[in-house]
C-alpha cells in the first residue's frame, strides 16, 4: 500500500506500538498477544491488526507477537532502525531544553549541531558536547554533519527566514516549535509542534466533563484520564 494512503494516526500509533513493545522488552517479555498488546497501548486489538495490516503480516495465529521481532519491524517501517541527525535552530530556553531532552537520543535522534544569532550564546558548549554555532554557518555546518531534519525553535517572527535558508541546504524534514505556519517548497516536510493547540484539546475536554466524569469525595480539579486526550 502506498505511504500516502494510510492515516497519519496509524503512523502515530505505531509510535505508541514502539514504546509498549520496548518497555515490555526491557521486561524480557518474549511474547504477547494482541488483545494484551492492545490493552497495553489504550486501543483495541482489532486496531492493532489494522494499522499493522497496512505494511504485512505480522505475529502467529494463537501465538501472539513475539516482541523484538514486531520491535525490529516497526523500527524498520519507522525508519528509526538508523540514527537520523538533527540540527536545533535558536537556543533560548525552548531549545536548550529540546537537546537536553534525553529521550531524542534514546529513540535515535541525534542533535549534532545547534544554531543562534545571540552572540553571547555563541561558542557555548552544550551538555552534549556540541557548540552554538552562528546562523551564518547554517549550510556549510548542515552538510558537514549530514544533517537530516532541521528543529526550528526560534521566535515566530523569525521562523520562515531561518526555514527558507534551511530548504537552500535542502534539509527535506523539519520539526517547527514556533508558534507560526511555515510555507516551504514542494517535496520539503514540516511537521507542526503547537502546545497550545494541546492545552486547546485539554481544555476542551475539562470544560465538557460530566459530573458523572469528576472523582467522587474530592475538590480537586476534575481527572481527565488519557483516554480523554
Amino acid at each position: 500500500m502506498k505511504f500516502s494512503r494510510i492515516p497519519a494516526a496509524a503512523i502515530t500509533r505505531l509510535s505508541r506500538y514502539t514504546r509498549a513493545l520496548e518497555e515490555l522488552d526491557s521486561q524480557n517479555i518474549k511474547v504477547i498477544s494482541s488483545e494484551k498488546l492492545a490493552e497495553y497501548c489504550d486501543v483495541n486489538s482489532a486496531q492493532i491488526r489494522k494499522d499493522l495490516a497496512y505494511f504485512g503480516e505480522f505475529g502467529v495465529r494463537g501465538v501472539g507477537y513475539f516482541i523484538k521481532e514486531l520491535l525490529f519491524e516497526i523500527k524498520r517501517i519507522l525508519g528509526l532502525h538508523k540514527e537520523w541527525n538533527l540540527a536545533i535552530i535558536g537556543m533560548g530556553n525552548l531549545g536548550c531544553a529540546l537537546i537536553a531532552h534525553s529521550n531524542f537520543a534514546k529513540q535515535g535522534y541525534r542533535f549534532v549541531a545547534a544554531f543562534d544569532v545571540d552572540p553571547d550564546k555563541i561558542g557555548r558548549i552544550l551538555p552534549n558536547g556540541i557548540s552554538i554555532s552562528p546562523l551564518s554557518e547554517l549550510k556549510k555546518i548542515c552538510l558537514e554533519k549530514e544533517v537530516d531534519i532541521a528543529v526550528i525553535a526560534t521566535p515566530a517572527g523569525k521562523a520562515q527566514e531561518v526555514v527558507n535558508m534551511v530548504t537552500e541546504i535542502p534539509i527535506r524534514g523539519i520539526l517547527n516549535f514556533s508558534p507560526s505556519q511555515l510555507h516551504v517548497p514542494e517535496g520539503f516536510v514540516v511537521h507542526h509542534i503547537d502546545f497550545t493547540v494541546k492545552l486547546d484539546r485539554l481544555a476542551y475536554r475539562l470544560s465538557h466533563l460530566r459530573p458523572s466524569d469528576r472523582p467522587r469525595g474530592s475538590d480537586n480539579p476534575p481527572w481527565v484520564s488519557k483516554h480523554l486526550l
